[in-house]
């Protein structure tokens, strides 16, 4: 088997740089958007590339990178603005910085054919990408820089999702801790609700789950009536934004049950560690603006919900899910199939967990899926 050692001696790899329509480069030397472009070694200039971004995680060493290098195609790690600043984010600028990445591999690298690999919560971001430069819908009525470049945003050719979350405010809502009592408080917990309470389970009752899931839900519905009433209050004041925390989001009940959404996963397991112990610390979401929760992370109000992006979709797609995922579940690969609108589509169940880190193979495996996919359809 080829290690990953062996992959980097058959890549290179160079870094990328750009400002971008609506985010000059700042003054200390930085880009807004940056990433690393991978390829094959001594082929620079591959005519298929694909293009990975997250929401916030720096996806320029992205390890499915030389994976896809060293089979012949280019591979850009791209970051927007908010790398690691997902407490600023807001939907329209980060598509703006993806189209920018998208540009740079068609208009200076060469490339032909544009592959949008949204993993993990990329694949929401991702698919919608190129629902907007299908059919625009983001563009407000004030003109200028942001609304030109929404309106003209350049396709992809293809769209993969590999164990990708549906959308942001939905894996917020099935990973929240539902027997929180007080947003301001991390302590108070409603002991009828909490997963933890071995009265409760696991294994959980169906009657348990359905109050359960129904408590995530009124919980994101009071966060959301909360933010916009604080916008209103702030705004009065001449405050545009404020900052708050997040608390015990690691409560998704399928990572403490096995019996719930099946799959290869071990129990008692996160992406954090221990879900009793994760979900007492800091992690998706810890900080938000208000605009930012309104944006991202709100059922009611966030644009990052999957299903309404992914129907827009009329390329060719392919959804990847590794049966060992411990937060990304056997029901969410099939639901992202469902809802893209794409005729041509397929759903590949494969061994592995969320970034096949679990074992090399897994990650040659995936590649290789993907690789026969897309030269069935070049």
């Amino acid at each position: 088997m080829t290690t990953e050692t062996d992959l980097l001696e058959k890549v290179e790899s160079r870094f990328i740089g750009r400002p971008s329509p609506t985010s000059p480069r700042i003054q200390a030397g930085g880009h807004p958007c940056q990433g690393i472009y991978w390829t094959p070694k001594g082929t620079p200039n591959p005519r298929v590339a694909f293009i990975a971004t997250h929401y916030n995680v720096d996806f320029s060493e992205h390890y499915f990178a030389p994976y896809i290098a060293s089979r012949g195609y280019g591979f850009l790690g791209w970051n927007t603005r908010y790398r690691g600043a997902e407490d600023l984010f807001r939907l329209e600028h980060a598509l703006i910085d993806i189209s920018v990445g998208v540009d740079w591999l068609i208009k200076e690298a060469g490339v032909e054919t544009v592959v949008i690999f949204g993993n993990s919560g990329g694949g929401s971001l991702m698919a919608a990408y190129q629902a907007e430069a299908t059919r625009a819908s983001l563009a407000d009525s004030k003109g200028g820089p942001k609304n030109d470049r929404l309106a003209a945003l350049p396709k992809a050719d293809f769209y993969i999702s590999s164990n990708a979350h549906i959308g942001r405010p939905e894996v917020m809502t099935d990973w929240m801790d539902a027997s929180v009592v007080d947003e301001s408080d991390p302590v108070p917990t409603d002991p009828s609700l909490d997963p933890f309470n071995p009265d409760n389970g696991p294994p959980y009752s169906d009657d348990f789950v359905a109050r359960y899931r129904a408590a995530q839900k009124a919980r994101n519905q009071r966060i959301t009536d909360w933010a916009k009433a604080e916008l209103e209050r702030v705004n009065a004041a001449g405050i545009p934004d404020r900052l708050f925390p997040l608390f015990r989001m690691w409560g998704d009940l399928r990572c403490m049950d096995p019996s719930l959404d099946p799959s290869d996963r071990k129990p008692r397991l996160c992406y954090a560690g221990d879900p009793v112990i994760a979900n007492r610390t800091p992690s998706i979401g810890r900080a938000c603006m208000l605009r930012t929760w309104l944006s991202m992370w709100s059922l009611e109000t966030s644009q990052c919900r999957g299903a309404p992006h992914l129907s827009k979709l009329d390329i060719p797609s392919l959804v990847i899910q590794g049966t060992a995922d411990t937060g990304v579940f056997p029901s969410d690969a099939r639901n992202i199939h469902a809802a893209i609108g794409a005729s041509d589509k397929s759903l590949e169940l494969m061994p592995g967990a969320h970034y096949f880190e679990d074992d090399p193979q897994h990650r040659h495996n995936a590649a290789d899926v993907v690789c026969d996919w897309l030269k069935a359809r070049l």
